[in-house]
């Protein structure tokens, strides 16, 4: 899951001439904070050279994540076509590039920032590249919600772990009365972001929300602690992104839990969600899965099981799949 061509070359542009060892330092800085879940009231891209650095280091990953969620969403709603996004918490406009892309009709964009260097990079990074230009505000969680308008698709990535446990729910509700149609909110696939996942989850369809994605089922998650749920999605690194972060793998995976939920149900079958990487053998396909039931259950897939089976064979984690 590459970035764009597009903000590629933009992300490109915007560093060159930025000396490298000063990217490294800033993104090791970012790196342990995002990590650690700092949360000291202190903005994680608090000048230009670490709004940079996260460009150079994270956006690549919180690109091909949100794309990944995005897809689920399509996947599980065919005629959602939405032509307006608010991004809640937006960076540099990760979102919006995802949305373009994976909703061609969208005409019209609504992008929340409390940071100034990372919103004008944002800014900068989009320049020319959507047929419409984006509405980008300046204002936080606390006080930038109430002018925000409704939008067909609303977004918050990586947010929730920089707030405190007792704002989730609150924020949750004030994101949900601007949603017309979804509401998509990823975390880092950590024990501690499912569990923010979690919070929205149960509060929002106590509240009348449908679930469209990743959970087959508004049932209590049948996850037990030590165990979380989170996806993975795999991105190839650039030279740039290998530079800035020191790295010799060409690729990363970055994980991540994610919920989706609807103002109407979404139509269609009964499925399951596949929640680990599948384990094959010779004949046989061993699932992790999530049931509409409510339930989670490893499953043995065999050649007896027909097609079946070769569904199993071609799965892979997070993949929906046929109840």
């Amino acid at each position: 899951m590459d970035l764009p061509p597009l903000l590629r070359a933009a992300v490109e542009a915007e560093l060159a001439g930025t000396p490298l060892a000063d990217l490294q330092r800033a993104g090791e800085t970012l790196s342990g904070r995002y990590r650690a879940e700092t949360r000291d009231g202190r903005l994680h891209l608090s000048d230009d050279l670490f709004a940079k650095a996260y460009a150079a280091a994270r956006l690549p990953a919180t690109y091909a994540a949100l794309r990944a969620c995005l897809e689920a969403v399509a996947g599980a709603l065919p005629d959602f076509a939405p032509t307006g996004l608010l991004d809640v918490g937006a960076g540099p406009g990760t979102a919006l590039w995802a949305a373009t892309d994976a909703f061609p009709r969208l005409d019209a964009a609504t992008l929340l920032e409390a940071s100034d260097p990372i919103r004008r990079l944002g800014a900068r990074l989009g320049e020319g590249a959507f047929d419409f230009r984006p509405d980008w505000r300046a204002g936080d969680l606390a006080t930038g919600l109430g002018a925000l308008p409704q939008a067909d698709l609303v977004t918050l990535s990586y947010v929730l772990d920089e707030i405190a446990p007792q704002a989730i729910g609150p924020l949750a509700d004030a994101l949900w009365s601007k949603t017309a149609s979804v509401l998509l909110v990823v975390e880092p696939g950590t024990p501690a972001g499912w569990r923010r996942i979690l919070a929205v989850r149960d509060r929002l369809i106590a509240a009348g929300a449908h679930i469209v994605a990743p959970c087959p089922h508004a049932l209590a998650c049948p996850i037990v602690s030590p165990d979380w749920c989170h996806f993975a999605q795999r991105l190839p690194r650039s030279r740039l992104h290998l530079r800035t972060k020191e790295a010799e793998v060409p690729f990363e995976d970055e994980k991540f839990a994610y919920v989706a939920l609807a103002r109407e149900a979404p139509a269609g079958s009964a499925f399951t969600r596949v929640l680990a990487p599948p384990h094959a053998g010779s004949g046989k396909v061993r699932l992790k899965l999530c049931r509409p039931d409510g339930t989670a259950t490893d499953t043995l897939v065999t050649k007896r099981d027909g097609d079946g089976f070769r569904r199993a064979r071609r799965a892979n984690w997070g993949d929906r799949l046929p109840f």
